[in-house]
Order: structure tokens, then C-alpha cells, then sequence
């Protein structure tokens, strides 16, 4: 068994925190990351399949690092309350792997908003949870990895993020992204560095959807959410 990585843990003292392997129900959902980057279709861009790899790249070191996983105090939103609906619509899909394994640590996700200042109403209507990254469950400096929920008839600001590769993989429900094409669960979402993007929500149903962060670690862990301002 490989050592974890202790570079990215404060004061360089091993905490007494449980390994990847001792926490399977962590390990097997960071292995459903793996194979969806994996097997998702680039559609014949170099770009998007770039990204993949990386992603499956860096989830593999964090595999062979057998990475610390740090307890977290779970937290819910008012979103949470479509988490069962959006995990019925994901098992009738090709997602359904995914869906599983998220429905195993459920009980530990720590649900979020991330950003200080939130538009009127989006409280209610959107949420994210961090599966990989230094803010854990699972520590590693060198990607993010996670879910976010959106209510149905949800629509997420217009915003970029700085230096960052993103993906989203749509688990449940249907997505559009600035009003260019319908995303259904299996499709991927790609965004490029400082691309201003903006995101919708179908009326009926609730929208689960994995997403990935590449980029530089400065990047990743200096980088400050905020929403572009609509001009009047």
C-alpha cells in the first residue's frame, strides 16, 4: 500500500484521520468519477477530452496516494429536500452507478452555497457538496471534485472562474447552459477557463450534476466565487 501524501496536510504531522481504503463507501464513488471521465463521449474536441484526462489522471494519484479522508459535519439547504427525487429520475438513467455510490455517503455530504453574497431566491434553489479537494471529504490539492443540486425552474447566474477548467456530467434532470443546447444525464458540459457561463434549470424536475476543477493549485484554491452583475 502506497503512503498518503502528507504534503498537503498543515504542520506536516499525520493526523488521525481514516485512509481511502478504510473508507470504501468514498473510495468506490471516487471510482465512479473515474469512469464516467473515462467513458463520457469528447464528441471529437481535443479540448474536452484534454480535460478528461487530467481529471482521470489526477483522481488516479489520489488512488495511488491512498489519500486521507477527513470527516466532515454534514449540512443540508433547502435544496436537499429534491436530493430524493433527483436520485429517482438518476437510477432509471445511465447514471445509475453514480447514483448509487452518492446514495451510500448521503448522510455525510456537506451541502453549501460557496459564495458570500447570493441572489434573492437562489437560496432555496441550489447547493453544492465537495467530494475532492482540500476541503475534503477526500484531501488532495491538485483537483476539485463534486455535485451540485438545482430546485426545478432554477437559474444560476452568470459567472466564470479564473484559471479553472470545469465539467459538469449531468446525473439527473435536464440543463441548458446560456441557451445553447439541452443537457440530459450522460452529457457533458465544458467549460474553458474565464468562460462566462450561465445555467437553467427544467420547470418539472430537479437537476443533479457531477462537475470536475482542473487547473493550477493556485488557481483552484485562491479562487473566489462570485456572480457577473447584470448591467441595468
Amino acid at each position: 500500500m502506497a503512503d498518503p501524501d502528507l504534503s498537503i496536510i498543515p504542520n506536516s504531522e499525520p493526523p488521525a484521520l481514516p485512509l481511502l481504503s478504510e473508507r470504501p463507501d468514498w473510495r468506490y464513488l471516487l471510482q465512479e468519477f473515474e469512469e464516467i471521465y473515462r467513458y463520457a463521449p469528447a464528441g471529437g474536441s481535443d479540448r474536452i477530452a484534454s480535460h478528461q484526462r487530467k481529471t482521470r489522471d489526477a483522481i488516479a494519484r489520489i488512488q495511488r496516494s491512498n489519500a486521507y479522508v477527513q470527516a466532515q459535519t454534514p449540512a443540508t439547504k433547502p435544496v436537499t429536500a429534491h436530493l430524493r427525487r433527483a436520485f429517482d429520475e438518476g437510477r432509471q438513467t445511465v447514471m445509475a452507478p453514480m447514483i448509487r455510490a452518492l446514495d451510500a455517503v448521503k448522510a455525510e455530504l456537506n451541502w453549501q452555497y460557496g459564495y458570500e453574497k447570493m441572489p434573492k431566491g437562489l437560496e432555496n434553489k441550489y447547493a453544492y457538496a465537495e467530494v475532492a479537494g482540500l476541503n475534503g471529504p477526500i484531501l488532495t490539492d491538485e483537483i476539485i471534485l463534486g455535485v451540485v443540486l438545482f430546485a426545478p425552474n432554477c437559474t444560476y447566474p452568470a459567472h466564470a472562474h479564473a484559471g479553472i477548467t470545469e465539467s459538469y456530467l449531468c446525473l439527473s434532470g435536464a440543463v441548458s447552459e446560456n441557451h445553447q443546447g439541452v443537457y440530459v444525464p450522460g452529457s457533458m458540459i465544458f467549460n474553458p477557463p474565464d468562460h462566462l457561463h450561465r445555467i437553467t434549470v427544467g420547470k418539472r424536475e430537479p437537476a443533479l450534476l457531477a462537475y470536475a476543477w482542473t487547473g493550477a493549485r493556485e488557481d483552484l484554491h485562491t479562487q473566489k466565487m462570485t456572480f457577473t452583475r447584470t448591467r441595468k
